[in-house]
């Protein structure tokens, strides 16, 4: 058997974290949890995701039900609703519409509506959004939030996982966060949307969409907490920092999103619907349907500049 030490070795070496030794903030520091009077609230995790019931989005939504919508948005990071099959396409972007302005996504499909973006997926077409990401952050100001629509989902597979950026930030070793504190990365569409183009419409696209720096970690706008805003397919390098160095602490980076106490997954069915925060949050889009049909919609909500 390896000595005593040689094992408190390997366990610091690998990284394990056995038994509760995350303690999950869901709410930024010295905050709690208040009651919910106008809407049902059932939290899917002790740290992000919850359910909201007794709720028609397909009915307008009172100045008091916004409010606590709004609230919480900012305490779980992610909503999911049920059986919303009366909501239209013209509802779905209203609905969305009460955070802000909608963009218009230059690169996918429109839906019924402008605003309104729709991922088909089946024999023809396989779904390639199973990396985590948090959507258009190439952009200066990216999405406040999405608003996504289940239209037709598979019998089985398809589903939809989430991961608390906060808290994946606040599990980083200090030494890691003290090698990005301060640092700004590289986002750009390029990868994922620029494979496809020839070099002349590549070049037109990079000039009227060019490549954006946006801090490591921002400050969430709303809450303040500290949220790790990099991403496999859009989060190019880190400035400052040379190719190899750059790439080592993006990977580290990255891994966080994929420790299960972060997470939550959601099991769509048609009418479902998920609202998420996408500045405190990445999701993965589970691709283990194929060939099956799987449609979605998606409305994003434009925000601010991270800071």
């Amino acid at each position: 058997m390896a000595p005593y030490a040689t094992l408190q070795a390997l366990l610091t070496g690998r990284e394990l974290h056995a038994g509760p030794r995350r303690a999950l903030r869901r709410l930024p520091e010295g905050e709690e949890s208040h009651p919910y009077e106008f809407i049902t609230v059932a939290p899917c995790t002790q740290l992000i995701g919850a359910e909201i019931s007794d709720i028609d989005l397909g009915e307008p939504i009172a100045p008091e039900v916004f409010a606590e919508l709004d609230r919480a948005l900012l305490e779980f990071k992610v909503l999911f609703f049920r059986d919303q099959n009366r909501l239209t396409g013209a509802g779905h972007r209203d609905f969305a519409g009460m955070w802000g302005e909608l963009e218009i996504h230059p690169f996918l499909p429109q839906g019924d509506v402008p605003e309104i973006v729709r991922f088909e997926k089946g024999a023809e077409n396989a779904g390639v959004e199973n990396v985590w990401h948090a959507d258009v952050t190439w952009r200066e100001q990216p999405a406040l939030g999405s608003v996504l629509r289940a239209l037709d989902v598979p019998e089985a597979g398809g589903d939809t996982c989430f991961a608390d950026m906060a808290a994946a930030y606040d599990f980083l070793p200090e030494q890691v966060k003290a090698r990005i504190e301060g640092r700004v990365a590289v986002h750009d569409f390029t990868l994922p949307f620029g494979l496809g183009m020839d070099a002349d419409k590549l070049r037109e696209m990079q000039e009227k969409y060019p490549a954006v720096e946006h801090p490591v970690v921002r400050i969430h706008p709303r809450t303040g907490r500290r949220t790790l805003f990099v991403n496999a397919i859009f989060t190019t390098h880190i400035v400052g920092l040379d190719d190899d160095e750059s790439e080592e602490l993006l990977k580290v980076l990255f891994r966080q999103a994929a420790v299960p106490e972060f997470q939550v997954r959601f099991k769509w069915a048609a009418g479902s619907i998920a609202f998420w925060d996408n500045r405190a949050v990445q999701h993965y889009a589970v691709s283990d349907y194929f060939p099956r049909r799987r449609v979605m919609e998606r409305a994003a909500i434009l925000g601010d500049r991270p800071r």
